[in-house]
């Protein structure tokens, strides 16, 4: 299968799979980028996933079903372009012979989901994160709470180490420009963010990203390494006793009023 990040907007990325013959695509927030994929490759389009109900994420899902008749499939708690198949953590989607997990990450949104496809043959796993884990960084917190972002990324961090990460914006680098004030002396960190931009120079996207790197250099899988946890008790002005959960918030909240 063929990975294809197909931006859209000012910094989306609709995610397509496909065998040379059918494809799949994530979170089509624009039905254009697709339409153009599709006649480019010559490709028949036969699922449609969606982890959100955000606009910039499901604003071509009714166009492209109408014209292409691909199946649907979206979060049972959130309101997705009907029809679709209303899925929750413990569910599959079975398609193109591929067998995706589905996986609960509430957070950003209330009822948001992943899709995790394991590893086969020779080919790492691939996680369809939405806007819940972005490289170098989470999403804001529109609807959930800090308890449940820090509980859904500790469940996409359980993940294997080569998972291949396919979040839905290109944030990378100002996701790193935090991070970096955050760890200032993390090695690891530091090397990604040179790659990153040397990847953003040449008009490459950043993404996916790889798990395994980003427990090494994303401050919000970071939040309870003793780095961190000291730059956001200084930060934030909390106690050496503060909760994970509150430590948590508080990186949550410096990232949202960082400039």
């Amino acid at each position: 299968m063929t990975l294809v990040p197909l931006p859209a907007f000012a910094d989306n990325y609709i995610w397509m799979l496909h065998d040379g013959r059918n494809a799949i695509v994530v979170d089509p927030g624009q039905a254009q980028p697709v339409f153009d994929a599709l006649a480019r490759d010559n490709l028949q389009l036969a699922a449609i996933l969606v982890t959100h109900h955000h606009a910039d994420h499901t604003g071509g899902v009714a166009e492209l079903h109408a014209a292409t008749g691909a199946k649907v499939f979206g979060p049972a708690r959130e309101r997705i372009p009907e029809p679709f198949t209303p899925l929750a953590q413990g569910d599959h989607v079975e398609t193109l012979g591929l067998r995706f997990d589905v996986i609960d990450i509430p957070g950003h949104t209330a009822g948001h989901i992943a899709f995790f496809l394991p590893a086969a043959g020779a080919e790492s796993p691939l996680l369809f994160c939405g806007d819940t884990l972005f490289s170098g960084g989470c999403g804001r917190l529109f609807e959930g709470t800090p308890t449940q972002m820090l509980a859904s990324l500790d469940a996409l961090a359980a993940l294997p180490d080569e998972t291949r990460v396919c979040c839905g914006h290109e944030y990378t680098l100002a996701n790193l420009k935090f991070a970096r004030v955050v760890e200032p002396d993390n090695a690891d960190l530091t090397h990604y963010n040179a790659q990153c931009e040397s990847l953003r120079a040449l008009g490459q996207p950043t993404l996916p990203s790889q798990l395994a790197t980003e427990r090494r250099i994303n401050p919000f899988l970071r939040s309870r390494e003793a780095t961190v946890l000291r730059a956001v008790r200084a930060h934030a002005r909390l106690s050496a006793t503060a909760a994970e959960v509150e430590v948590f918030a508080g990186l949550r909240q410096w990232k949202n009023d960082f400039r």
